[in-house]
Parts: C-alpha cells; sequence; structure tokens
C-alpha cells in the first residue's frame, strides 16, 4: 500500500509525542516520565473512540525502544526498532486484541511469553487493545505479574470502557484519560492536513465535520476523507454538500420550523419538514437536532459563541435569541416531553416519517388552543401537572438507590372494575406473598420468596435488595400487578443494603430449628435406640 492510497486517519497517524492534538499534559507528563527512567509498569488509556488510545500506546513502546532516545524520537526517518513497532512486527513489542483473545488461556501464553527478556529492544512491551473484553477469569491471571513484572517488562492497556474494568487492575496501572478534542482545536487540524491534501473545502463545511465527530480525530479525519473522495471534479465541498454527503441539514431549516410551530402557522411547518425529510435526514436524527435547538431555546442567556462550539453560527444564534424572547418556559418543557416520548413511539411504527408529522401536528394543537380542557385532551394531563411530574422523576434519586428504568414507562394494564372498585390495600410484605398466591401469580410469588430481600415496606413504596438470579423483568410485571390490585402506582426501589432474608431462606432457618428441637427431645431418642438406622424426614406440628 503506497502512501497517498492509505486513508487520512492511517496517512497522517501522530508518531511522537509533539503530534497528538488534544492530550499535551498526559504527552508531557510520560515523555518525563520515560526521560527520568520512572516509566510505570502498566499504562492505561481510556476514552471515546478516536482521539488517540492505540496511537499513545505505539509511541510509548517507541519511546521506551528507539534507539535514538525519547528525546530525539523517530518522526520520519525510522531505526529498526520504530519501523517494526510502527508495522507492528516487532519481535519483542506484542499487540493483542482483547476482543478477539478474551479467555484465560490467551492470557496464559502471554505470561509464559514475558518470562524471556528482550531479544532486541530494551523493554519486552504487551499493547492490549479493548482491554475491557477481557474475561474475569484472564484478568485475574494478569494481576500478579502486572503488579511486579520483571524490569524488562510492560503493559500498555487502551479502553473505550473504563467501568468493565476490576478495579484490581485499575489500581495496578497508571491511567490516563483522554479527553475529547476541542472543537477549534480539531478544526484547525483538518483544515491544515486538508491543505496538505490540496483539496478544496469551505470554512463551514470544516466545522459541520468538527460538529458531526463530537471531538473523534479519527471521526473528523474519516469525513474529511469522505468529503474529498466524493468531491473530485474540481469544485468546493461547501455547507450544502457536506450536509447532503453526511446526512444532515442546516440548523437554520429546524429553527425556522420552530418558530412557525410556535405561531401555529401549520402549512409552513410542514412545508419546512417535508423539505427536510426529503434531504434524506433520518426522522430519528430530526428529533435529535430538534431536541437540541429545544435546549438552546431554554438556555440561550447561557450560552457564548466563543470560537469553541460550532453548532450554532452567529444567524442561528440571533434567531434562537428573537424566538426564546416570547416563549414560556412551561412550552419548551412539554415540547421535550412530547418529544422524547415520540423517539419512543417511532421504534415501534412502521414509518417513522408518519409519527414525526402527528409529533408536529399534536405540539401546534398544545400552543395553539389555550383552554384547560383542550390542553388536556392531548395530553392525559394538565401542562403544569406533566411539568411537576417530569421534575419529580428528575429530583427523585436517592443514595444507595437505583430506580428501574422500566418503571417509568407509561403503564396501562387493563382493569376490571371490581379490581379498580375495591382498590385492595397492602399493608405488608408477607400479604403481597399472599396476595400472589390468591391471584396465582405464582412466578412473582417465586421471585418475592426467593430472590428478594426485604429492606422496607410501606404503602406505595417497597425498597429491596436482590440476588443475581432475579428474572429482568421482575420489577415490571410487579409494578403492572400493584397497579392492577390496587388502581395506584407504586414505587419498587433498588437498595444496596442487604435487607432481610427473602423469605425461603427464613423457612429453612425455622425448619432446622424445628428439627433440632426433635432431635433433643426424649421421644426422638428413643425410637433412635430402638432403630439406630432411622433417619427424619419430616416433621408435621399439631395446631395446638
Amino acid at each position: 500500500m503506497t502512501e497517498n492510497s492509505k486513508v487520512l486517519a492511517l496517512k497522517y497517524r501522530p508518531q511522537v509525542f509533539e503530534d497528538l492534538i488534544g492530550q499535551e499534559i498526559i504527552a508531557e507528563t510520560i515523555k518525563n516520565s520515560v526521560i527520568s527512567d520512572k516509566a510505570p509498569n502498566a499504562f492505561l488509556f481510556t476514552g471515546i473512540r478516536g482521539v488517540g488510545k492505540t496511537t499513545f500506546a505505539r509511541i510509548v513502546a517507541k519511546a521506551l525502544n528507539c534507539e535514538n532516545g525519547v528525546e530525539n524520537l523517530c518522526k520520519k526517518d525510522f531505526c529498526e526498532n520504530c519501523n517494526s513497532i510502527v508495522n507492528s512486527n516487532h519481535i519483542d513489542v506484542l499487540e493483542m486484541d482483547a476482543a478477539s483473545k478474551t479467555g484465560v488461556d490467551d492470557v496464559r501464553e502471554l505470561i509464559e511469553f514475558s518470562r524471556y527478556g528482550p531479544t532486541t529492544a530494551k523493554y519486552k512491551i504487551f499493547i492490549i487493545d479493548e482491554v475491557h473484553m477481557l474475561s474475569k477469569q484472564a484478568f485475574n491471571a494478569l494481576l500478579k505479574t502486572l503488579e511486579e513484572p520483571p524490569k524488562y517488562l510492560k503493559f500498555i492497556f487502551a479502553t473505550t470502557e473504563i467501568k468493565k474494568i476490576p478495579v484490581t487492575v485499575i489500581s495496578r496501572c497508571q491511567r490516563f484519560d483522554l479527553s475529547r478534542v476541542k472543537s477549534e482545536e480539531l478544526f484547525n487540524y483538518i483544515k491544515m492536513i486538508k491543505n496538505k491534501e490540496g483539496g478544496k473545502v469551505s470554512d463551514e463545511a470544516l466545522k459541520l465535520i468538527v460538529k458531526i465527530s463530537e471531538g473523534s480525530v479519527r471521526d473528523a479525519l474519516s469525513l474529511l476523507d469522505r468529503g474529498l473522495v466524493a468531491n473530485q471534479n474540481d469544485e468546493e465541498l461547501n455547507l450544502d454538500k457536506a450536509q447532503s454527503i453526511y446526512g444532515y441539514f442546516d440548523k437554520s431549516s429546524l429553527i425556522e420550523l420552530i418558530k412557525n410551530l410556535f405561531s401555529g402557522d401549520e402549512k409552513k411547518v410542514f412545508e419546512l419538514y417535508r423539505k427536510i425529510y426529503d434531504s434524506g435526514v433520518d426522522p430519528k436524527i430530526f428529533l435529535n437536532d430538534f431536541l437540541e435547538v429545544l435546549y438552546y431555546l431554554k438556555n440561550i442567556n447561557f450560552i457564548k459563541l466563543d470560537g469553541n462550539n460550532f453548532s450554532l453560527n452567529d444567524q442561528d444564534f440571533s434567531n434562537l435569541s428573537s424566538i426564546s424572547e416570547n416563549l414560556d418556559s412551561k412550552d419548551i418543557i412539554l415540547f421535550w416531553q412530547f418529544t422524547l416520548d415520540t423517539m419512543e413511539e417511532i421504534n415501534i411504527v412502521s414509518n417513522p416519517n408518519l409519527s414525526v408529522e402527528m409529533f408536529l401536528f399534536r405540539l401546534m394543537r398544545i400552543k395553539g388552543l389555550k383552554e384547560k380542557d383542550v390542553e388536556e385532551s392531548f395530553t392525559g394531563k394538565n401542562p403544569d401537572t406533566l411539568i411537576n411530574e417530569t421534575e419529580k422523576k428528575i429530583t427523585s434519586k436517592t443514595i444507595d438507590q437505583i430506580k428501574n428504568i422500566s418503571q417509568q414507562e407509561k403503564i396501562e394494564p387493563n382493569l376490571n372494575k371490581d379490581e379498580v372498585i375495591n382498590e385492595l390495600k397492602i399493608g405488608s410484605f408477607e400479604s403481597l406473598i399472599n396476595l400472589c398466591t390468591e391471584r396465582k401469580e405464582a412466578k412473582l410469588k417465586y421471585e418475592l420468596e426467593t430472590n428478594t430481600n426485604l429492606v422496607s415496606f410501606s404503602e406505595g413504596l417497597i425498597e429491596i435488595s436482590f440476588n443475581e438470579n432475579l428474572d429482568k423483568d421482575f420489577i415490571k410485571n410487579l409494578s403492572n400487578k400493584l397497579y392492577e390490585w390496587t388502581s395506584k402506582r407504586w414505587i419498587i426501589s433498588l437498595s444496596k443494603n442487604q435487607g432481610q432474608i427473602s423469605k425461603k431462606e427464613k423457612n429453612k432457618i425455622d425448619e432446622k430449628k424445628i428439627f433440632d428441637d426433635v432431635k433433643k427431645s426424649e421421644a426422638y431418642k428413643k425410637v433412635i435406640e430402638a432403630f439406630p438406622d432411622a433417619e427424619l424426614i419430616n416433621v408435621e406440628l399439631k395446631e395446638d
């Protein structure tokens, strides 16, 4: 493969610490540790995709083994060690993809290989990409070697999901969190590469690339590559063409649509939306951008156009400022809630476009009609009530407690009139289990008795802890049934506290106590004396 045939992300991959953008402090820290001969046993790089984790790993490997030393690290004319590391074929620098080699046997081979010193380089280095994919047993096998490796051995880990790595492993590494690259810095970087490639791309199109890439250098270079390839006729890649290539639309069109939405101009709203849809924009992307504009409308007074955020240009900012002057915060919050509901709805309809059009129609009706009863006919609730409930959902998180997501779904089960009228009272956890028996809910009863531990119980609120065998749909099913039986919403919260022992465990303890008491009785002793091979199988207690 020639240099010119490579994709931009590979062609312009950094080769020295100075080439890395957005991570200057981390680069300087590592470089200083290598210069002072205080490099850690294990490096752990974490961050989103495309910010330089694997690139960092290779540069560190070069810095540790370069024949010219870290201060004169090879950038173009590579020494033998650097050349082999760049081409991933160095005998002492082993790159391993943990996504394809997850097992303990793979790690054992690695540890066995580590017993022998380096052949040609100063250090033997193991680079493990996507290290979070290793199994629990593989991590455990690695711990001892990771903590006290030979002096010639270094580990370099890279991961996008740091939370999946055991704390015991993280504590044995020097962790470096790679941040998203700032918009202005990324813009200047891809503009420089565009100039080197001789491409004609407008600044507005480059800013769109920066916005879509969300701080990922690799994503930005891939998008730039795609734009340059699609624009081979010596024409400039402008914003309109870039939006068409990348499937994005002009934010000003959406702002204009929202302006007409609040003014109630139905014809103009649908005309603008269909123009956006016909340009190839996915309904989900439309709704996501709709949410983004609502956010800007609510917080426009706190947003500064400092050149670091390319989501809004000066004209968009001015238009949003004028629209927000006549808006009520309640309307924005109500629109936000409806947008979220529609995003769930389009996953189940065959034509998402129809859902979005009905969504826009409903928003205009809610905004246009002021009578309280008409507003309630669309929302099922007064807007003030809906807003209050939304705020409660946001602020109801408590320490040591997690609310199950499934409870936030709207549950409207079919209710018998008798059940609604009676509105059963459930006064205790034991009563709930007995009710499951009466209503022949065997699965719920089993989960309550076997896999849950009661922490607290009050009407409308059950706090439990659970074991790993708990059914994943347990909370949703229990919430449904409680609503059917009591005509009230119940909150089932999951606690970190131990809670009481489960009913099944309690029954086992009670049964053991009864057996122990019987074995201490005179009657039992006389039976054993007469029949030494006898075995106590069951005890039946009389009611008296």
